[in-house]
């Protein structure tokens, strides 16, 4: 496996610490709840499951003044999706701070599975935005079963319109391959999210195939439905 390099070596070893430091101020955090469907779950361009079903718990500090050069949003919480075969629990943390008009951001994600669907993938993310554009850039290593551990790199670039339209590019690296896009639209209507979003992926990461069966671009159209609740 590849070494991580220092710089990010150390945000991780950081984040707990700031978890750590702020403990006093806990209780003025923001508990919040997340449940959701999918017709089709693509995660990062790749089909995971149809009908997918989703919930997750967030725990939030917001404007917390760890000292004075490291004023920011401490977020951590869990997320769990229904996958055919077993459940995905994701477990995040991350620490986010803004300076000037720019945000930037360091935390990690822990990807589990509860069947045989897949194995586990741990990594670090480093984030950056600037008004409605944002970058993330991904390091992570994928447990493969009983294979041999194998280092990813994904990059994600965001345009975020006001009116709730946004368009992504992202791709893999290192030992993965492929790249997509996607289109999407969300809104909410009465407290209700809903988003429609159409995905083309590269056929590195497609599951469709030709006459031939070889792979080929995928697309696919998806509509979700979640409900926030604050605690």
């Amino acid at each position: 496996m590849k070494k991580i390099n220092t710089n990010t070596a150390g945000a991780l070893v950081a984040l707990p610490l700031l978890w750590a430091a702020a403990l006093p101020a806990l209780a003025q955090g923001q508990l919040s709840a997340n449940i959701g469907y999918a017709s089709e779950y693509y995660y990062r361009g790749i089909f995971q499951n149809e009908s997918s079903a989703s919930a997750g718990v967030d725990y939030t500090l917001s404007d917390l003044n760890i000292s004075d050069s490291l004023p920011g949003t401490l977020q951590g919480g869990v997320w769990s999706a229904d996958v055919g075969d077993g459940l995905e629990v994701d477990v995040y943390g991350s620490y986010a701070v803004a300076v000037d008009a720019f945000e930037f951001s360091v935390g990690f994600t822990n990807y589990y599975y509860t069947g045989e669907f897949d194995d586990t993938y741990e990594e670090i993310n480093l984030g950056a935005s600037w008004g409605p554009v944002s970058i993330m850039h991904s390091i992570g290593d994928y447990q493969n079963f009983t294979g041999p551990v194998q280092d990813y790199t994904f990059t994600e670039a965001t345009y975020q319109h006001s009116s709730g339209a946004y368009a992504k590019y992202a791709s893999y690296g290192d030992d993965f391959d492929g790249e997509y896009v996607e289109l999407g639209y969300g809104t909410q209507i009465s407290e209700i999210d809903l988003a429609i979003m159409l995905i083309v992926n590269s056929k590195e990461l497609s599951d469709q195939t030709n006459s031939r069966g070889n792979a080929t671009q995928g697309e696919a159209l998806i509509f979700t439905i979640g409900k926030s609740f604050d605690f």
